[in-house]
């Protein structure tokens, strides 16, 4: 298994060393035997601040439902998706453990199944490991649910995710990530790639709870339009196309996905 030192972002893991405690990918969700796999998903569970214990199982199996939905809706298509379970369940400050493991998992997936495109998903600290691991060679698209980005801190990176589809969508009632944090972010990475949108969840809150049906929609079809050519929701295809702040403040509309959309 490979080790790997976040020397800066989506930094390729170096060969031959063991990582301590090592991470490694849930099973596989979606993989029939017998039938490629043309894409994959990594989701990235949430994780906190500071903890150099083992990596939370309760966390990695909040994310499975998340990847469960987005292997429902790209079965066809040949997606797998793996939810990563940390070294760590701490970020710990400029170790950034959790990027570092989902740069890691980023190269197994390419070890696994070869150059098939990748998005990243990632939930709260999970959100900001995608974000920091994007640039990855093997990552097309990166989706992250609620980051959190800690006040105070260096702005994070954002020229790594030239060249990559981004999504963020964060709650507006969020009162453990500031949403405005986020929206600074996707301002920084519009600048340097115009594949960016953010959707606003209005009235939710952080675990995005209260519109989850839509949230998990609007996560999948952007997932299989980034990574399997599917026609984007015309909401999406709108808030990439809207310069700032339009397209980085869409508001999410209730009831996205539960009814046939309009297809570009």
């Amino acid at each position: 298994m490979a080790s790997h030192s976040l020397g800066g972002p989506g930094v390729t893991p170096r060969k031959g060393i063991a990582p301590l405690r090592g991470a490694r990918l849930g099973r596989a969700v979606g993989a029939v035997a017998g039938t490629a796999v043309r894409a994959a998903v990594l989701v990235l569970p949430a994780g906190r601040a500071v903890s150099t214990r083992r990596g939370s199982a309760l966390s990695a199996a909040s994310a499975w439902p998340l990847a469960r939905a987005l292997v429902r809706a790209g079965r066809p298509e040949g997606l797998v998706a793996h939810v990563v379970h940390y070294r760590f369940q701490g970020w710990n400050g400029n170790h950034a453990h959790l990027a570092e493991d989902a740069a890691w998992a980023a190269e197994e997936i390419v070890r696994r199944y070869g150059d098939v495109p990748l998005c990243l998903v990632g939930i709260n600290m999970g959100a900001r490991a995608a974000l920091r691991a994007g640039g990855h060679p093997a990552v097309n698209s990166v989706a992250a649910l609620a980051p959190w980005l800690p006040e105070g801190e260096e702005p994070d990176p954002v020229k790594h995710l030239a060249g990559r589809h981004v999504l963020m969508v964060h709650g507006t009632n969020d009162v453990r990530s500031d949403p405005e944090l986020s929206y600074r972010l996707a301002e920084r990475v519009k600048k340097v790639n115009p594949n960016v949108c953010r959707f606003e969840v209005h009235s939710d809150g952080h675990s995005l709870h209260q519109h989850r049906p839509e949230v998990m929609a609007l996560t999948a079809d952007f997932t299989l339009g980034t990574l399997c050519g599917s026609a984007l929701a015309r909401p999406v295809v709108d808030a990439l196309a809207a310069p700032p702040p339009l397209g980085l403040r869409m508001p999410l509309a209730a009831g996205f996905g539960r009814h046939p959309r309009t297809k570009v």
